[in-house]
């Protein structure tokens, strides 16, 4: 679509005097983002009317999600649009420098990789001229901010994001709908999120919930000075979307997560019903042949029993809501841990919603009855994941070693009685954010040898692979600098730590998890700063060692792992002896605005989990788009991504998902800890006061050996793999010394990454899941 640059500029200034009062010279950041993006937003209205109004009548797809993790959103419109670089030109010239919209906060409306693929799969989906629309919840305060206190413990603080307005959003309360609880009735306030489609006049939408009370205060309450009584009905309905992930260790805890759940799934469904009526009229029998629903992971699992309910309210018997369920619904897992599989109690859930209970009961008797060996309620308890296999046309995993995990052990029983369900899908990300915007000066080289948009055609990367030659590996390796120098300032800026970009930037940047192995990285780095320091490295190419990583709040030995880390990086970092050789950097507060920084810059990607745990990952995507290699296990897309761009243009360690396998009721990780004394000497810091102990620490290092109340001694194979790892690590730091080589590699993974968009993934999802056809805007 066509936006005139000078028109937007008009608006903004216009705005900024009616709304704040200053000139565009004056403005704060916030106050130009708030101006600029109501700006765009009137721009665009009509083109997002218009892309409505085009799928009204035909078949459409809605996408339930509890995260959706979009990040900063000015920057990546702009760039769909087409108008990012005229417009900071333009504003430039009028006195304003939009690069200060650094400033502005992400929207953390997600945890990690399964919110920031939800928010990939919308972008993909509008580029391609797909109609998905996205329902999720507003969070009043998003993933918490992070920082670090002068013992390395992470701190959590509120994530207002709002706080200063959310521009990008409508509020639409023309169409709340009521949530009936037991207890009490809310309003679930919609707010809409254009997503602008690159380089096509689509729009989609992603509807976000925001629970309100029906009447704000009890006056009479008020009027008594019970005050605290006049505002219980607000708190009570404002409580259930104003937290990303609640703690739930307590009843009171677990009821609140259940009424999240439950208003993603109640809202979105009476809406859906809502447009269907207008469109289709009343006939609910043909609701599936319009409509399908994909249920990313099983938070929204809820849906399932709550379109029968409401379909049952409508006239129809339980089989017919049944059978359209069945119709309508899709089901993607993206976990094989069992202990992260949902499960409810019924009485819990009873007591929150009792009407669900009662379908989820007629569900569990239908598949009993057909099924004997199946179930869906066991010792008092839902199991989430069943249902939704049962209840779905489809289920899927996102990487194909995981889909394969599903039918051969996670879900073996349910794939021998419906084994026409089960698909994989393995995972993308968006590579206008991931490269065009995060990565400009890549972009333009990789379009100059391949020509035409290939940002909508990633699997164009492929026709760098005849042309990689020494010049261009030199073009590459410069512009890899250029993005070191760029973090290098960032991370001045933000952590008051200077890093020398001639270093390797060897990258681990993800979600806090034991499985996600950051200790055995950390571990690895005091082995070889004790190695560098006894002179057995001499060869050894400097490197910075790279964490971002937050723990959920409630989970203490994850945060026990962040603060040890954050110790030994103030030993590395305070030796001048090793000054010239090493350095270790554990950001605060990573977020997606972070990662478009980090992931550009990197070297080296750590992606370690043992084979087998992680699903898919997308970071790991990221990163091989923007030429890092990775340093990682034949685990989730890891595997994909080496069958693409080549074992030898990447670094691959570890036991395989049999090998662990047929070792995990015998292993023993007290036998390598005895049997390899530099091991031993660095898993020895954590408790022999190198580094500062703690009780915590202690506890760690007795679980990695002696194992715990819940598991056996290192339940994720650290000392197993580490030699494997620690020799590829030191492998990948002396090829590094051959730059032209190393940077060969490194392009090669850009070149391979063509499969790895998430359009790929979307328009899979649309065909094969879905059955729904891209339109012409």
């Amino acid at each position: 679509m066509h936006i005139n640059c000078q028109h937007i500029l008009q608006i903004t200034e216009a705005q900024l005097r009616y709304e704040h009062d200053v000139t565009l010279r004056e403005a704060s950041p916030q106050a130009l983002h708030e101006a600029l993006s109501k700006a765009v937003m009137m721009s665009i209205s009509e083109a997002w009317g218009e892309s409505k109004r085009n799928r009204m009548h035909r078949r459409k797809a809605c996408y339930f999600s509890a995260e959706y993790l979009i990040g900063r959103l000015v920057y990546s419109n702009l760039y769909n649009l087409g108008i990012l670089d005229e417009l900071k030109q333009t504003f430039l010239a009028a006195g304003a420098d939009l690069s200060c919209l650094e400033e502005i906060e992400d929207a953390a409306l997600g945890n990690g990789g399964l919110g920031r693929l939800a928010a990939c799969f919308l972008d993909s989906a509008a580029s391609c001229n797909l109609p998905l629309s996205g329902y999720g919840l507003r969070y009043r305060f998003g993933l918490f901010k992070q920082r670090f206190d002068e013992n390395g413990n992470q701190k959590e603080a509120a994530d207002d994001w709002s706080k200063y307005g959310d521009p990008w959003s409508y509020r639409r309360y023309n169409h709340t709908v009521k949530i009936q609880f037991p207890d009490h009735t809310v309003l679930a306030v919609p707010y809409d999120v254009p997503i602008i489609g690159y380089g096509t006049k689509n729009i989609g939408t992603l509807r976000l919930w925001q629970c309100e009370a029906e009447e704000e205060l009890d006056f009479d309450a008020f009027n008594a000075q019970d005050y605290q009584r006049a505002l219980a009905a607000k708190n009570e309905a404002e409580d259930i979307t104003r937290v990303l992930y609640p703690n739930d260790s307590t009843w009171e805890g677990k009821r609140l997560r259940v009424k999240q759940q439950y208003v993603l799934s109640s809202a979105s469904l009476q809406d859906i019903l809502r447009v269907y009526k207008v469109n289709h009229g009343t006939d609910m029998s043909r609701f599936a042949d319009f409509v399908a629903i994909q249920l990313n992971d099983t938070h929204p699992a809820m849906s399932i029993p709550e379109l029968i309910r409401l379909l049952m309210a409508e006239g129809m018997t339980f089989e017919q809501g049944f059978d359209i369920a069945q119709r309508t619904f899709s089901y993607t897992n993206h976990t094989i841990m069992t202990e992260a599989l949902e499960k409810w109690n019924m009485d819990l859930l009873r007591s929150v919603v009792p009407e669900i209970c009662d379908i989820i009961t007629r569900i569990d008797n239908k598949l009993k009855s057909e099924h004997p060996g199946l179930y869906i309620l066991k010792d008092n308890t839902a199991h989430m994941a069943y249902m939704s296999v049962y209840v779905a046309s489809y289920v899927n995993g996102v990487a194909e070693i995981h889909s394969q995990i599903l039918k051969d052990d996670l879900f073996h029983q349910w794939y021998q009685v419906f084994p026409e369900r089960f698909q994989n899908k393995t995972n993308g990300i968006t590579p206008r954010r991931w490269l065009g915007l995060c990565n400009p000066e890549l972009t333009r080289m990789i379009k100059y040898r391949v020509g035409g948009d290939f940002l909508t055609h990633l699997e164009k990367l492929e026709l760098l692979k005849s042309q990689i030659d020494d010049d261009m590996v030199r073009q590459f390796n410069a512009i890899k600098h250029s993005k070191k120098v760029a973090l290098a300032a960032v991370i001045e800026r933000c952590e008051g730590i200077s890093i020398n970009p001639d270093f390797i930037f060897d990258v681990q940047v993800k979600r806090l998890h034991e499985y996600k192995r950051q200790l055995m990285n950390a571990l690895s780095v005091v082995d070889i700063y004790f190695r560098i320091k006894d002179g057995q490295l001499p060869d050894f190419h400097p490197t910075v060692f790279i964490f971002g990583a937050k723990s959920a709040p409630g989970y203490d030995r994850a945060k026990t792992i962040i603060r040890y880390i954050n110790r030994i990086a103030r030993m590395i970092n305070n030796d001048a002896s090793v000054r010239d050789k090493l350095k270790v950097v554990f950001v605060q507060n990573y977020n997606c605005s972070y990662a478009e920084h980090i992931i550009p810059a990197a070297d080296i990607s750590e992606q370690i989990s043992p084979a087998g745990t992680e699903a898919s990952g997308t970071g790991n995507m990221k990163l091989m788009l923007n030429g890092a290699v990775t340093l990682g296990t034949m685990d989730g897309a890891n595997v994909e991504i080496v069958r693409e761009a080549g074992l030898e243009n990447n670094y691959i360690f570890g036991a395989s998902v049999p090998e662990l396998a047929s070792i995990r009721d015998t292993y023993w990780a007290r036998n390598i800890y005895d049997a390899d004394p530099f091991l031993r000497r660095a898993i020895n810091t954590l408790v022999d006061g190198t580094v500062p102990t703690d009780d915590q620490q202690r506890e760690l290092f007795s679980s990695l050996l002696d194992g715990a109340s819940w598991h056996r001694p290192d339940h994720y194979f650290i000392l197993k793999d580490y030699q494997s790892y620690l020799e590829t690590k030191l492998r990948a730091n002396r090829d590094y010394a051959g730059r032209l080589a190393f940077g060969r590699k490194c392009l090669m993974n850009v070149a391979s990454a063509g499969k790895f968009s998430s359009d790929r993934t979307i328009r899979q999802y649309a065909s094969e899941i879905w059955h729904v056809e891209p339109q012409q805007p």
